[in-house]
């Protein structure tokens, strides 16, 4: 099934569609501060703390490294340091804030989304959902922040929601990172403990546009296709290259449709089609 720019369009205006960013998002941004790939993470922050030569690469595995030979606070440390820059947020992250969406998934740390959020409601009315470490926060799956960064009791019943899954770097330096992070997300995510209700009760019948994602590795697939749980059938995927046989698999598996085009150029005309909307 094939569907335009402006139709996604025109469902995102509505509220029907539930924009889902990825880290290579960043790739549109004027000046990229921030890594944009588990790679460039991991190189980032195996520069700073030494770990075995064969997990250098390996994110999840050289985090872990650094929490059992270091600490968890050299860990969050490091992390704070590869994410301490924002990014100048892109046209695409500025319509996207803009529009009104009442709800948004940022798979990635840094703040970059936030702080269109921020530009482009300075007023408030939206909130942040960020998944917490169990080794920090035992028995606490999320936590929620206002606008202005504070802890909040509760979610908010009304206004815009922004949910990192894996965390992110403000206002509370949360980050899912290790492998046992990702091992105590796993064993509950099925059940969906670890979703926020008020993400849930949001997602049911609506579609996902992933922009900026790839599902190359298990824990990228695990973390969409629990989140998508119990929305609609039909979603999109922006992906300029050819998926791999997982990922060609799991967008069959969970109804979404690839649009092959670069993600840059998609970016261009979504925004071009959103500007009505935005202009009223």
């Amino acid at each position: 099934m094939t569907v335009s720019v402006q139709t996604i369009a025109e469902r995102l205006c509505a509220g029907g569609v539930i924009p889902y960013l990825g880290p290579a998002l960043l790739a549109l941004c004027p000046d990229t501060a921030a890594p944009a790939t588990p790679l460039a993470l991991a190189e980032i922050i195996t520069a700073k703390v030494s770990v075995l030569y064969k997990i250098r690469t390996r994110l999840t595995q050289a985090a872990q490294f650094i929490e059992n030979f270091k600490h968890r606070k050299s860990l969050v440390s490091v992390m704070n340091e590869a994410f301490a820059m924002t990014s100048t947020p892109s046209a695409l992250h500025c319509a996207l804030a803009a529009m009104g969406a009442g709800l948004v998934v940022d798979s990635w740390y840094d703040d970059t989304f936030a702080c269109a959020l921020a530009q482009s409601r300075p007023q408030g009315g939206w909130a942040q959902l960020q998944g917490l470490s169990q080794a920090e926060h035992f028995g606490h799956w999320f936590a929620a922040y206002s606008a202005d960064g504070a802890l909040l009791d509760a979610v908010p019943a009304s206004g815009a929601l922004l949910y990192k899954p894996i965390g992110g770097h403000a206002p509370a330096s949360n980050y899912l990172v290790s492998d046992s992070d990702f091992v105590e997300v796993m064993t509950e995510i099925d059940i969906q403990t670890p979703i926020p209700p008020a993400v849930q009760a949001w997602r049911r019948g609506r579609s996902f546009l992933f922009l900026g994602c790839r599902f190359d590795d298990q824990l990228t697939r695990s973390f969409a296709r629990q989140i998508m749980k119990r929305s609609s059938d039909m979603h999109w995927a922006v992906l300029p290259d050819e998926p791999t046989r997982m990922e060609a698999r799991f967008l069959e598996e969970q109804g979404i449709t690839c649009i092959a085009m670069p993600l840059g150029g998609f970016a261009e005309a979504l925004v071009d089609a959103l500007q009505p909307t935005l202009a009223a």
